[in-house]
């Protein structure tokens, strides 16, 4: 689908748990020297102005990142995001700009690190290609997400990390998505898959880990931060799935999640999840 522009929901609180948790993935991958590439399905623009009318409609970044910029003693498992969206506002005590997932993972690459991005938007692709055009590690793709995906998995360094977020915007978005992971898992079992979800009141997309854990597949983490109450008309809050997660990152995002849900919160009866949805 190409009518959805994520200008108008950028650092919401969606943006802050899909982001926060790739950080995070990624930072616990690179504890080993060896390299490792990116795959992005839905890379977007890869970064958003938030002075632009898109984003200043609803401002749902006030709710989201700048509450997480401005919370007391922030815990370590949040600093490899904060530090993306940092170096995005180099100004001190400024936020004008929100990174997307492209700018955090390219912002935590390393030399010998490579980072795929698909996407369809020619807008969003024309601003991919003026900010990550010039570096070689970066590989931007004018293709569908779900066709794209089988010829870059596994990848030629054999570790790394495919982040799946659709906007979800039709209905057979969600068995497109199972379709896909269990495809490319398939191609690719030792790779760590990070598969975002929203939370609204149609409830296809909240039956998503379910039909993940149908699958077969083994190794899911299951993360979910509900902001709002169960029925809030709007995004009440979304989930990530984590397969294969990283050694160690099921006890930090135990640790993060709850803190998120403390800044993040505006409904008391919302609340986080982070436990293994399926284990080894």
């Amino acid at each position: 689908m190409l009518s959805y522009q994520h200008e108008y929901h950028c650092g919401n609180h969606a943006d802050v748990l899909k982001h926060s948790i790739l950080a995070l993935t990624l930072r616990a991958l690179q504890r080993k020297d060896k390299p490792l590439r990116v795959i992005d399905t839905h890379a977007g623009s890869g970064i958003y102005d938030l002075d632009s009318p898109e984003a200043r409609r609803n401002a749902e970044f006030r709710s989201g990142i700048s509450r997480i910029l401005s919370a007391a003693a922030p815990p370590p498992e949040i600093e490899p995001y904060l530090a993306a969206v940092r170096a995005s506002n180099p100004e001190a005590g400024t936020l004008r700009s929100y990174p997307g997932s492209p700018q955090i993972a390219h912002h935590l690459l390393r030399p010998e690190d490579h980072l795929e991005l698909l996407e369809l938007h020619p807008r969003a692709l024309a601003r991919l290609r003026r900010s990550f055009g010039r570096d070689a590690r970066v590989h931007i793709h004018d293709r569908d997400s779900y066709e794209g995906l089988p010829g870059l998995v596994p990848p030629p360094e054999r570790r790394g990390l495919v982040l799946i977020d659709p906007s979800y915007e039709v209905r057979r978005e969600s068995a497109a998505v199972i379709a896909a992971v269990t495809a490319g898992h398939g191609r690719w079992p030792g790779g760590s898959w990070l598969i975002w979800y929203p939370l609204l009141r149609d409830p296809q997309t909240a039956r998503l880990p379910a039909k993940l854990a149908a699958t077969g597949i083994r190794k899911i983490f299951h993360t979910r931060l509900q902001t709002e109450a169960d029925g809030y008309l709007g995004l009440r809050g979304s989930g990530l799935l984590v397969i294969n997660p990283p050694y160690g990152l099921d006890t930090a995002l135990a640790n993060l999640l709850p803190w998120l849900w403390e800044q993040l919160a505006n409904d008391a009866r919302g609340g986080w999840i982070a436990e293994w949805l399926v284990g080894e």
